[in-house]
């Protein structure tokens, strides 16, 4: 096999099944900020090709080389939805659904990042460089250090990192950090999730922690200096402009609004269907204005757009009862036979499609009671080419360190989350204009692809000064 210059490891594979048997590129930020780069570098991905038990070769796909890691049935439950995603994704997120600690997830876990870790031993070329992905791989670092001394490694982890007070509660504490310890960088998207990893590192392994680096003694070899920084994440901003300009989306916008009631106003949400996205919070604020008279649904519909996610998992399929039900309990109160309070839509979109929402609502609202960064905050930006509209943002989501024109919110204060919802749509617009191009500005200047180089050259950075400590 070929060895590769650049390698990623992510959970999953960067393609898709088209339906005939063959691949697809999946859609999503961090596929659209790789490809290029592993392109030019004749790269390599490892990563699971989502079926169980599903065994392939190494294959060619558009210019990268694809390394698919084999995943049964029994590890896709325990390393997946259970280590991962009832351990680690609530534990996380600060304990808004309480984690699950079992053992037998955890030693999946480790079993699983391994076999990950030595596929991308394999495929790396000699002094190569190899880009670990998220929370589901934290151990890997580790292991390819032990593995591939050779390599230089960087570990970009994507959703929050906890205070210490939470963090503590996890059994493998110390085996995590020493796993993402292995990394010569590893990045975060809030400076304040930096400084929770920093300060874990320093009360279980008391290791000297100064400015961004951490130094990490080693038995054989002088201290190393790993990097712990922010760098956050985006999106492909142009691509989403270049969506709105065309005349077909345009007018699907138009025809949404029709459908929705005409020259009302539109509030709209947009998330994957997960406790973390504050869904409950906004469609209470939003029924209570209903209930209070404040708004009636002739002139203001809430669109939640809730993509499904994670079914499998217990705290998800009752969280999807809960909205649903909650849901018809506010159109069951408010709707009339010409008009619906909310427009609840269980199911995912083409990106053409919600472009052409985001150009229709008058309001994005997004009221995360923790989230790593939030792209739909950026995509809603990023889409709107005229300049207008408003864009509620929680202080909770990594984006509000970046996008300070939103209307800052604390989705947990329902009666301030009523009135930003009240002021949004009042909101004039000359005033939609100023901040929507302050927006836009950050997010097209600051896109995904600014992102990716940051980190590489990050990598670059300290594969050079390892080279020259190497010559001294």
């Amino acid at each position: 096999m070929t060895e590769a210059e650049l390698v990623v490891v992510a959970n999953r594979l960067p393609v898709d099944r088209d339906g005939e048997g063959g691949w697809r590129t999946s859609p999503g930020g961090l596929v659209t900020a790789l490809e290029p780069v592993m392109r030019r570098a004749e790269g390599a991905w490892v990563g699971w090709p989502g079926q169980a038990d599903l065994e392939l070769e190494p294959f060619d796909f558009q210019g990268v080389r694809l390394v698919p890691v084999t995943l049964s049935a029994d590890e896709v439950e325990l390393y997946y939805e259970g280590f991962s995603n009832d351990t680690i994704w609530p534990l996380y997120h600060d304990v808004i659904a309480a984690p699950r600690y079992r053992r037998v997830w955890w030693d999946a876990y480790v079993r699983v990042n391994r076999r990950f870790a030595e596929a991308a031993a394999a495929v790396a070329a000699e002094g190569g460089t190899v880009w670990v992905q998220d929370y589901q791989l934290q151990l890997v670092p580790a292991m390819l250090r032990a593995e591939r001394p050779d390599l230089t490694i960087g570990y970009f982890h994507h959703i929050p990192f906890p205070a210490y007070g939470l963090y503590s509660q996890l059994p493998w504490r110390r085996e995590v950090l020493e796993g993402l310890l292995g990394a010569d960088v590893v990045g975060f998207q809030r400076v304040a999730d930096a400084g929770n990893f920093a300060r874990a590192v320093r009360r279980l392994f008391h290791y000297q922690t100064k400015a961004s680096g951490i130094h990490v003694p080693q038995s054989d070899a002088p201290a190393r200096t790993v990097l712990a920084k922010a760098f956050p994440i985006s999106i492909d901003a142009e691509s989403y402009a270049d969506i709105a300009r065309r005349p077909e989306v345009q007018e699907r916008a138009r025809e949404i609004r029709s459908g929705l009631g005409g020259p009302g106003k539109i509030l709209l949400g947009v998330d994957r269907l997960d406790y973390t996205k504050g869904i409950r919070h906004r469609i209470k604020a939003f029924g209570e204005l209903l209930d209070e008279g404040r708004l009636n649904v002739e002139d203001v519909t809430l669109v939640q757009v809730a993509s499904p996610s994670r079914e499998r998992v217990d705290a998800y399929m009752q969280l999807r009862d809960e909205i649903e039900l909650t849901v018809a309990r506010v159109n069951g109160d408010h709707d009339t036979l010409g008009h619906t309070a909310i427009r609840y839509l269980h199911q995912g979109y083409p990106r053409e499609e919600m472009v052409a929402l985001y150009l229709a609502a008058d309001v994005m609202l997004v009221t995360a009671l923790r989230d790593g960064m939030n792209l739909v905050a950026k995509e809603y930006a990023a889409s709107r080419i005229d300049n207008r509209g408003v864009l509620v943002l929680s202080e909770f989501a990594g984006a509000a360190d970046e996008l300070g024109m939103a209307l800052r919110v604390n989705p947990h204060d329902i009666d301030a989350l009523k009135e930003t919802i009240m002021r949004a749509i009042a909101m004039t617009g000359a005033e939609q204009g100023r901040r929507m191009r302050a927006l836009r500005r950050k997010v097209l200047d600051n896109d995904v692809n600014a992102w990716s180089r940051s980190f590489l050259d990050a990598l670059a950075a300290r594969r050079a000064m390892s080279e020259g400590a190497d010559r001294e």
